[in-house]
């Protein structure tokens, strides 16, 4: 070989390495694609979409451009494994996901023995967080403050009322209605009734007897929207005016087209609305040109993905363990204001607030 042609080859090793250096970056978005709550999946691609899109217009993340793979769970746990495991194969450093709690749960211990870090947007259980593995964070709140918020508004508002507690047996759902229920018990509170529900149902006339039966004021259900909306509307067309309390699977827009108006007065808990941010004036009317709603866990996902990718800037690796001190050791500045993390991997941001729905729209409570 003639030494003129070295210094050429030298060259193209180092562009090539450059070029391997600067090579995408592929994260994961995990949720409900599909099924009854695909609609959290779409907030879910929503907030993704556009977040990738901003980092990326401002220079990508260690100077690489992010691309996006989408994982469909269903809110199945079984689903779930499979989309994690698919994320393994893919070699993901970073998940944003799951919604269900009973999703995000098993994955997790896919992610933990893969290396890949993860973020959920909305998974709300206490387990998420309790098992000590060092890999898992939640930017939305926990099933135990909740609780306590939506008890002691019972307590304040709705004294002396018949309460009943049900659940769909769903890892949210009755871990948010048990949550519940202890707190109510701790402030003096005894339910009338304490049930289960089979979630995917539409006939639940035999629930609503029991609760004629025992004279039901409020009903704090455990459980996503379907099940709450055909609830609520076969109390309705019972004549009963039994009011409805849930928790932050409520948050969306389809909740009212169940119901229609039978859902006006419905109550539920969820983190301080990012839209009333002012900071995020932009971002909300971004979405609304492209005549789209971002409620709910649209703007908890656009956050969720700014403090991975913060975090990665400033440990200058996508190495889960390091971005993982790091999330825990600092702030982050994202769609959901100043927030860290504990050493669980819990957010440290405000808690939960009640909502009540009126005229199809929903807003903070009295």
């Amino acid at each position: 070989m003639s030494r003129s042609r070295l210094p050429v080859l030298a060259m193209t090793a180092a562009l090539l390495a450059a070029g391997a250096a600067r090579a995408d970056i592929t994260i994961g978005i995990a949720g409900p694609m599909s099924g009854s709550e695909a609609a959290f999946g779409e907030q879910f691609r929503r907030g993704a979409a556009k977040v990738v899109d901003d980092i990326n217009a401002k220079g990508g993340v260690l100077g690489q451009r992010l691309v996006v793979t989408m994982g469909d769970d269903a809110c199945d746990p079984k689903q779930a494994v499979a989309v994690a495991n698919e994320m393994a194969s893919k070699k993901v450093p970073f998940v944003a996901g799951h919604f269900c709690s009973g999703s995000s749960i098993p994955a997790s211990e896919v992610y933990a023995e893969t290396g890949i870090l993860q973020i959920s947007p909305a998974s709300t259980n206490p387990k998420f967080t309790e098992r000590g593995l060092p890999n898992v964070f939640r930017t939305c709140g926990r099933d135990d403050q909740q609780g306590v918020i939506a008890a002691e508004y019972i307590a304040k508002h709705m004294k002396g009322k018949v309460v009943a507690v049900i659940h769909d047996k769903s890892a949210y759902g009755k871990g948010l209605a048990d949550q519940t229920r202890d707190s109510l018990n701790k402030l003096g509170l005894k339910e009338a009734v304490y049930e289960a529900i089979t979630a995917g149902e539409k006939d639940y006339s035999a629930l609503v007897s029991k609760l004629k039966a025992a004279k039901v004021d409020l009903i704090y259900f455990g459980g996503y929207k379907t099940e709450a909306g055909l609830i609520v509307r076969q109390l309705r067309d019972q004549g009963l005016k039994t009011a409805l309390m849930g928790g932050d699977a409520l948050v969306t827009e389809e909740y009212w087209a169940i119901t229609g108006a039978a859902g006006e007065g419905t109550m539920m808990t969820f983190s301080p609305d990012p839209r009333k941010n002012p900071a995020n004036a932009d971002l909300v009317k971004f979405y609304r040109a492209q005549n789209y709603e971002p409620e709910a866990y649209t703007l908890y996902t656009y956050g969720t993905i700014q403090a991975w990718a913060q975090a990665v800037e400033r440990a200058k690796t996508t190495d889960w363990k390091k971005v993982a001190a790091t999330l825990k050791a600092e702030k982050f500045d994202t769609a959901l204001g100043h927030i860290g993390f504990d050493a669980k991997g819990d957010v440290a941001a405000p808690g939960y607030v009640m909502y009540v729905w009126k005229n199809g729209k929903y807003d903070y409570a009295d």
